[in-house]
């Protein structure tokens, strides 16, 4: 096919595409079930204990058997990853990069298969799963092509001035050991396999651990990259408890690295763990946002109203990227209000395996427990909510995990401008002028993403002085969401994230690399 399926893309697919997700989709529903197994040291491996996991569409449906790995079977990967390092390291750069396409290959020729999966165990509907899926094998080879145009981050530097001597120097970067990925369970195969990529293509040896609610990802991941042919303890992967296991591979004394993807309590406990014992180690955290979408008296609203609900109800607002404060300037907010409602109620809600429904289920019965909760604060504090607000049970959703798409307005004060809530709930509130819709953007402790519809004027304010780092203007593919790999490089300032370098930009390889500088006299 000729069609670049993006996130900015996918609202309009050829016609091929869900033909043969739906026969993906058969495909892998006849074989749930199944027992899967870990991967240590180049061998799969069952651990002494699996747990059923079931999907959010709805829970009679047994996705399969998955390994719950205890700390031995953690302290095995990491002895595999170490003792694998050397040689991995000493790998010419274009193996490595061979190897990297070989997975981005594998990844692309079991994309419908991959994607199907995605949608039964993480409730996304086929779009945004055969996005995800693309999105990881684009990480492998962007990855792949950046560092060799990097010169696999080795450079010569000029001379020292001497007379008697010929001093030559040089720049190199090295790789840091065992790197440690936790995976989050919205996004968990292009946020494993996005850091493994950058990780392994630099030298370092991996230890991979899914998140606890969606690991069956992880394990079609670790398919792709035993099938490509990695050297075994290169690559490993693991599934089950962040409290035992994920804790035991953050203090491993093996563990060089770590990148991980998830909640700003748990990122900050590892970014200090990092940084804490005999030496700091690296850590690249990336911890979500409370985004917010600006609009003005100038904007198009139509373009507006497509993009925030776009960015606000896909995938059940579980994105780090979601929108969920929307500021816009009282003169025109009840023009946009009607137009939002009017899009929200178009929506199909139901099983997101099927092509007419965009909206599914949350992933989790812990989400769908504080959906329920924020909706009830929605009734407080001077708020009220425009549209849903409900637990969706009929028309074939009683077992599955689905809700309402939510639109409340609320005052600044409301406390709920505050937190992160990573569910279908967006809060409006009216402004006086793009000024005061700055202050109240700004005024959050996260800063992942932001986006503004309004005229050149405002966007060059916008852009000027909102404090986020990945922001849209005037997009209606969506208000604060669509990152794709070699088009927006994706990371976040302030408590969204730990480097200030985003992923897939310029800078995001060198963050898996020391520098050596070396100088050598004749």
């Amino acid at each position: 096919m000729s069609f670049k399926l993006t996130y900015a893309t996918m609202f309009d697919p050829p016609a091929e595409m869900h033909v043969r997700f739906d026969a993906a989709m058969a495909e892998v529903k006849a074989a749930l079930g199944a027992r899967h197994p870990l991967h240590i040291g180049g061998a799969d491996r069952h651990s002494a204990d699996h747990d059923a996991r079931y999907s959010p569409i709805d829970q009679r449906l047994l996705l399969g058997h998955f390994p719950l790995a205890n700390r031995a079977d953690a302290d095995d990967a990491m002895i595999a990853a170490r003792s694998a390092f050397a040689s991995w390291r000493a790998t010419p750069a274009g193996e490595r990069v061979r190897l990297l396409r070989r997975a981005a290959t594998l990844i692309e020729d079991r994309l419908f298969t991959i994607a199907a999966a995605l949608t039964l165990e993480v409730g996304k509907n086929r779009m945004e799963a055969l996005g995800e899926v693309q999105e990881t094998a684009d990480f492998f080879n962007l990855y792949a092509d950046d560092f060799l145009a990097q010169n696999g981050f080795d450079h010569a530097l000029p001379d020292d001035p001497l007379a008697d001597y010929r001093s030559h120097n040089r720049s190199v970067m090295k790789p840091h050991g065992v790197w440690v990925v936790i995976a989050p369970f919205n996004f968990p195969f292009a946020l494993a396999g996005g850091p493994v990529a950058a990780a392994l293509v630099t030298g370092n040896t991996v230890v991979l651990k899914s998140a606890t609610d969606t690991p069956w990802s992880g394990r079609l991941l670790a398919d792709c990259l035993r099938d490509a042919g990695f050297p075994a303890g290169v690559f490993n992967y693991l599934s089950g408890d962040g409290a035992s296991v994920g804790a035991e591979l953050v203090a491993h004394p093996h563990t060089a690295g770590v990148t991980f993807t998830g909640s700003y309590p748990v990122g900050m406990a590892i970014y200090r763990a990092l940084a804490n014992g005999p030496y700091p180690r690296p850590c690249i955290v990336e911890m979500g946002g409370k985004n917010a979408c600006i609009v003005t008296s100038r904007a198009d609203l139509e373009r507006a109203a497509t993009g925030i609900v776009r960015s606000a109800f896909g995938m059940g607002g579980q994105k780090c990227s979601a929108l969920s404060r929307l500021y816009v300037e009282e003169t025109i907010a009840d023009e946009l209000i009607e137009k939002l409602l009017e899009k929200i109620r178009a929506l199909y809600i139901g099983d997101p395996g099927l092509r007419m429904n965009w909206l599914g289920p949350v992933t989790t019965a812990r989400a769908l427990e504080h959906y329920q909760h924020y909706c009830r604060q929605l009734d407080e504090n001077g708020s009220r909510i425009l549209i849903g607000g409900e637990r969706l049970q009929g028309d074939g959703r009683a077992q599955g995990f689905f809700v309402a798409p939510t639109l409340a307005e609320a005052p600044a004060e409301h406390p709920l401008f505050r937190e992160e809530m990573f569910l279908p709930i967006v809060m409006l509130c009216r402004v006086r002028d793009r000024e005061e819709a700055m202050r109240l953007a700004n005024d959050s402790p996260l800063g992942l993403t932001a986006g503004c519809y309004g005229n050149d004027d405002d966007l060059r304010y916008f852009f000027d002085h909102i404090e986020a780092g990945v922001t849209y203007g005037n997009r209606p593919q969506g208000a604060t969401t669509g990152a794709w790999p070699g088009y927006q490089p994706f990371g976040g300032w302030k408590g969204s994230g730990s480097t200030g370098k985003a992923i897939a930009s310029f800078y995001y390889l060198a963050q898996y690399l020391r520098e050596q500088s070396q100088t050598r006299v004749e």
